[in-house]
């Protein structure tokens, strides 16, 4: 691996520590480079994130992602990213929680596409749905939501996917999360939320799906 590439690890660890949050070891930190690489090589090409600056890509895409795969909730085996772009936080959590099964779902084909080259460079046990999440047809442990177009309209969607007693986990800001805890419906308990490293309004909610709705 190349000495520039290398730095990368460094790099996103010193944002970690900076965080309070504990490093990455090596071997999951040179994927994370890897992962760094192919997205700005795609990213040049199609539209991948709006964020193109490595820094801005390791504190924010990155750091907030990793927080998501450290606080996910014990006893998740499988886990589907609605609408996961450019891979956050399915990517990283698949790399930082290997125990678990990640579906990265996707609609749009280049997108889709990317995330195929993803899985198959990063060496992921992960699976591509390049189609509509609510296609599936299938619940899950938990279900995670980040920056997903007609966000609200998506947590309806991937509410109605979390199997009973599994979670629902939004990355969101403190001004919506009411309107989507409102969208997922009564079913849900919200017994989690984490304010997200870097920022006073970005936070990630963690619901938990009851067998009766919560009054």
């Amino acid at each position: 691996m190349s000495e520039g590439l290398q730095a990368v690890g460094q790099r996103l660890n010193a944002v970690l520590a900076e965080a309070g949050l504990d490093r990455l070891d090596s071997a999951v930190a040179d994927r994370f480079e890897e992962y760094l690489s192919l997205l700005l090589h795609w990213n040049a090409r199609i539209n991948l994130t709006a964020i193109r600056d490595e820094e801005a890509i390791l504190s924010r895409h990155f750091l907030e992602s990793i927080v998501c795969a450290r606080a996910l909730p014990a006893g998740i085996a499988n886990l589907l990213d609605f609408g996961s772009g450019a891979g956050f936080p399915g990517v990283p959590i698949a790399l930082c929680r290997p125990e678990i099964a990640v579906t990265l779902a996707e609609s749009q084909g280049k997108k889709a596409a990317f995330l195929q080259e993803a899985v198959r460079t990063l060496r992921l046990s992960a699976m591509v749905h390049a189609h509509r999440a609510e296609l599936l047809g299938f619940e899950f442990d938990c279900v995670t939501l980040r920056a997903v177009d007609r966000m609200p309209q998506a947590v309806e969607a991937a509410a109605t996917m979390v199997a009973p007693g599994g979670w629902l986990a939004l990355m969101t800001t403190s001004g919506e999360l009411g309107r989507l805890q409102m969208a997922a419906g009564a079913m849900f308990a919200w017994l989690s939320i984490h304010l997200l490293p870097g920022s006073g309004a970005r936070l990630l909610a963690f619901g938990e799906r009851c067998r009766v709705p919560v009054s």
